[in-house]
């Protein structure tokens, strides 16, 4: 029994020791929630380009891929900032006091300068820690001093293929201008772009900024001569020793720089640079983060073997080829052209088709007023000219109702010339005929002949058919003309005609045979209602007065007035008062009073009579000077 008690406490404690020793594997550690320590040390520095960026994306797609709780230290190595570094013996032993009892799960370098000073000390700091070297020129591994606890990702970068890029792009390109630091790392990269440039001797020349201060190469940048490109490789430390964040430092070159930039540095493009064959950062990335996790999960990281990662297909600035004039002609067939500003359409394509869609209606809203507009001024001159054709009948209407009147007014001159002309025989067959006589008879003749002619000139003026024409003319001169026609006929029918007028010229815009017709109408019509009735009084008065800023035309009769119950439709057409009337003489009356602006009225006197007024505006005041 005591046998067989002191064998199980054997293995039991056996067992205890072995799952101490014996480390839990990464699917324990996961159910567990313990964190990897994760290891990741820059080059320059966390906010220097363009390895920031690097860490950036790889330390996000590490969280996001990572099945582990991470826990991320981040050192820097300060020492690559300086063109002559000093000691790293105190970095090393600070590092080695932080690590030396809790070593991290994985070391990510990031950079050249971060990947040497690993592989320099790694006896001395982390002899057994995994180590992802990435983000590294294949050109500056040491693969001498790699062990079995490294891998590399790297990238392959070939100055050549770049250059010709920009002359693709450029063809007229005669020289390169190369801004470059003058930190170790950036020496070394100026020898190799040296070197390789040496293949494009006779195409274009080169320019190199290793020695000056980064001031001095903002004046340069400033006035390079035409058909110069920039070639922005590093610039970390310049030759006065400044350290310069990369994407600050660039954005201070691209505010002054008279040529465009170029960098095949992914990092830098859409800060500036034109674009090009360039490092995918995200393929640097997921290749670093695929080689970690493997790590992790236990696999040798010697036995990981990555190609170095090439120039990924171009891609250009939109911007920048609109501002230095690249077609997109001239690029590679695979080129991607990024940054491109939408257009109005693409930005305001609902306002836009909107505001199309409101110009249309509008436009078939006003083509629809302009047609009605062009039909409405059709049907005004249609009915100018068939108003000017009822006022042509109306005067021959009234020119019939004054036959006798100028009958009488031509047959008094005739008549006189007739006598005259006998007179004027006898004399001649005189012995002895006198001449004075027979003078004061041709002087009677000519007056006589006048006379006639003015009649027959004041009735073709009111037959005469003619257009509508409003110009302006003198209301007295026009209403004393019309009085003159109808002076015989009042004469004759023993009516008193009077007229008055103002003492000073009346300007108005009238047609003037259309005026003195509206003006005979309505003399004819007030004698005709006095010459039918035995009034006491047989008087027509006409007169022009101003009122306002209207002219008045009254025309006043001494007759039985107008019904009161025909007020109201005199001025309608075929409306009469007279047996044989056809009632169009005051409708035509009223059309054209009001196609000159103005208006007419009728109205009975208290006196007794009728009383017709038209006003119409008077279009200018005119001087006053009194009549004899």
């Amino acid at each position: 029994m005591a046998t067989r008690l002191g064998v199980s406490l054997t293995v039991l404690v056996s067992l205890t020791v072995l799952f101490w020793l014996v480390p839990p594997s990464p699917a324990d550690c996961a159910e567990r929630g313990e964190p990897k320590r994760v290891l990741m040390l820059y080059s320059f520095g966390r906010d220097f380009g363009p390895w920031d960026e690097y860490a950036r994306t790889i330390k996000a797609e590490l969280e996001r891929q990572s099945p582990w709780p991470l826990d991320i230290q981040e050192h820097t190595l300060l020492s690559a900032r300086f063109n002559n570094p000093g000691p790293e013996a105190p970095f090393v032993a600070y590092l080695s006091s932080l690590y030396s009892d809790h070593l991290p799960d994985i070391v990510l370098s990031i950079g050249a300068p971060a990947a040497n000073f690993i592989q320099k000390y790694r006896a001395q700091l982390l002899p057994s820690v995994p180590t992802v070297l990435t983000a590294v020129e294949e050109r500056l591994v040491n693969r001498a001093n790699l062990t079995d606890y490294d891998t590399v990702v790297s990238v392959d970068s070939s100055f050549p293929a770049f250059f010709r890029s920009i002359l693709q792009v450029l063809p007229e390109t005669q020289t390169i201008a190369v801004v470059i630091g003058a930190s170790p790392l950036e020496k070394f990269w100026l020898a190799e772009a040296k070197r390789e440039a040496e293949s494009l001797e006779g195409r274009v020349a080169f320019v190199w900024y290793p020695d000056l201060s980064f001031e001095e190469v903002l004046r340069r940048a400033a006035t390079l001569p035409p058909h110069t490109a920039l070639f922005w490789a590093l610039m970390s430390v310049d030759a006065a020793g400044v350290s310069h964040e990369g994407g600050l430092a660039l954005r201070r070159l691209h505010a002054v720089a008279n040529a465009p930039i170029f960098s095949f540095q992914e990092a830098f493009f859409g800060q500036g640079t034109v674009g090009g064959p360039m490092h995918s950062i995200a393929g640097t990335s997921e290749a670093t983060v695929r080689a970690a996790i493997s790590i992790v999960r236990g696999q040798k990281p010697a036995s990981i073997k990555t190609d170095p990662i090439k120039f990924s297909p171009p891609k250009y600035d939109w911007r920048e080829m609109r501002r230095w004039g690249i077609r997109e002609d001239d690029l590679p067939p695979d080129s991607q052209v990024l940054f491109q500003e939408p257009g109005i359409w693409e930005q305001y394509r609902w306002q836009l088709a909107l505001i199309a869609a409101v110009i249309l209606v509008q436009t078939g809203l006003i083509g629809g007023l302009l047609h009605e507009r062009g039909r409405r001024r059709l049907a005004e001159a249609e009915s100018r000219r068939r108003l000017a054709e009822l006022a042509h009948v109306n005067r021959y209407s009234a020119a019939g109702e004054l036959t006798a009147s100028i009958a009488h007014e031509l047959n008094q001159p005739l008549g006189s010339i007739l006598t005259n002309t006998e007179s004027a025989e006898l004399i001649l067959k005189a012995a002895s005929p006198d001449l004075d006589e027979l003078r004061a008879i041709l002087g009677d003749i000519r007056r006589d002949d006048q006379r006639a002619s003015e009649v027959i000139r004041r009735l073709r003026s009111m037959l005469k058919k003619a257009p509508f024409e409003v110009r302006n003319i003198e209301l007295n001169e026009a209403v004393r003309e019309a009085v003159s026609f109808v002076t015989t006929m009042s004469e004759g029918l023993g009516i008193a005609l009077e007229c008055r007028v103002e003492s000073s010229d009346v300007q108005v815009s009238a047609d003037r045979v259309q005026l003195q017709q509206v003006i005979l109408n309505l003399l004819i019509n007030a004698m005709e209602a006095i010459s039918g009735v035995h009034a006491r009084k047989r008087e027509v008065n006409i007169a022009v007065r101003r009122s306002g800023s209207n002219a008045e035309i009254r025309v006043r009769d001494t007759g039985p007035g107008l019904p009161d119950q025909d007020l109201e439709n005199i001025f309608a057409p075929f409306f009469s008062t007279k047996p044989q009337g056809i009632g169009m003489g005051l409708a035509i009356a009223r059309t054209i009073i009001e196609s000159h602006r103005g208006t007419i009225s009728a109205e009975n006197q208290v006196t007794g009579g009728a009383l017709f007024t038209i006003r119409l505006p008077i279009v200018r005041e005119s001087r006053h000077h009194p009549r004899p």
